[in-house]
């Protein structure tokens, strides 16, 4: 099959025709359709955090058809539509058993070692192992996954609006009522308008908040942050957006920082009001540290962490998925530009830069 490698941090993707082995016991092999092109990839290309060994096939946010189930998999059936994830669960571990699937040990050590369950990897070349990217490793026309980590949807759910789910929506819906659980008529401040912060602006709207104000530096951004659902939109690079908040509002309930950089959680800090919270969403670098003012605190103000949107995969996939047919969650607006494996290093590029919202691989 056809696959973009990644050999290393700072690599250029190449395109390669790789082997794939079939579907041990309690795996998927699903035909992907499209894949998302996220900010955690990057993460990866660029070295920001170290998430796979190398050489590796890159992507995460993922929807296809399955093609074949292995032993011991019940409730998925060939020809299934799937959205796949990167929290798949084995049940078994502390983590499973309390509650806690997002963080099911299993899966870490798979992740750590570019592998699956049984922490082999079912990709190779020329006899060469190849690493899965999160489990899902999904540029690439076919792939290998826990099905634990795969949700059947409705065929009637577009397969390239479906992908997104699966991280961007999954994690800014999720940080608004899964993590922060946003309260109705709440004020609502979002630093970063890329693919996850535009999330937490709709499920902001969607939890009823009645003042949401997004903050990015691209007014392309915040004029898609407005047709999402922002009632205020502040462009950083011309304005101070601590002060902009505060005469909107005085200070906000929730504030989320979707970007991961000290500079932007630090502003986010200070629009939170009295008893609001800081919620913060996008990744730092490894071994990062951040500074803060350490006034608020004393007016009760809290900053709370955030991981993949404190999603639980059985019921809020199907629930988002329901919300886009219905027509109240917006994913035809999040696709800035469709490509093929050939596309990604330019794709990744245009990431870099800030460009648009989301690029989505896409197979015939």
């Amino acid at each position: 099959m056809k696959a973009a490698v990644l050999d290393g941090v700072g690599s250029k993707f190449e395109v390669r025709e790789i082997e794939l082995d079939k579907p041990k016991s309690g795996e998927l092999l699903v035909k992907v359709a499209a894949s998302g092109l996220c900010a955690s990839d990057l993460n990866a290309v660029d070295g920001k955090r170290k998430l796979v060994p190398f050489p590796a096939v890159i992507g995460h946010e993922a929807a296809g058809v399955v093609a074949e189930v292995g032993p011991d998999v019940t409730g998925i059936a060939v020809g299934d539509h799937v959205i796949m994830s990167i929290v798949p669960s084995c049940g078994t571990c502390d983590y499973c058993k309390s509650g806690r699937p997002n963080y099911c040990a299993t899966a870490g050590n798979a992740m750590s070692v570019g592998g699956l369950f049984d922490g082999t990897s079912r990709l190779s070349h020329n006899g060469e192992k190849i690493n899965h990217f999160l489990t899902v490793a999904s540029f690439a026309e076919y792939v290998v996954v826990p099905a634990s980590g795969a949700v059947v949807i409705p065929k009637e759910m577009p397969l390239d609006r479906a992908a997104l789910i699966s991280c961007a929506v999954l994690t800014g819906y999720g940080a608004v009522v899964n993590t922060a659980q946003v309260k109705p008529g709440s004020t609502v401040a979002i630093f970063g308008c890329g693919g996850v912060g535009l999330n937490i602006v709709q499920g902001a709207r969607m939890a009823g908040a009645t003042t949401i104000i997004a903050v990015d530096v691209t007014e392309e951004k915040l004029e898609l942050a407005k047709k999402v659902g922002a009632t205020h939109t502040i462009n950083a690079s011309t304005a101070d957006p601590i002060s902009e908040v505060k005469a909107i509002c005085g200070g906000v309930d929730y504030a989320f920082e979707a970007l991961g950089r000290e500079s932007t959680i630090q502003q986010a800090w200070g629009t939170v009001g009295v008893d609001g919270t800081l919620i913060l969403v996008g990744l730092l670098k490894n071994g990062a540290t951040i500074t803060l003012d350490a006034g608020p605190f004393v007016n009760e103000q809290s900053i709370k962490g955030c991981y993949f949107g404190s999603a639980n995969l059985r019921k809020d996939v199907p629930a988002l998925v329901k919300s886009y047919l219905n027509g109240e969650l917006f994913l035809d607006e999040l696709i800035s530009e469709r490509i093929g494996l050939g596309g990604l290093n330019s794709a990744f590029d245009r990431l870099r830069a800030g460009e648009g919202a989301r690029n989505v691989l896409v197979f015939d």
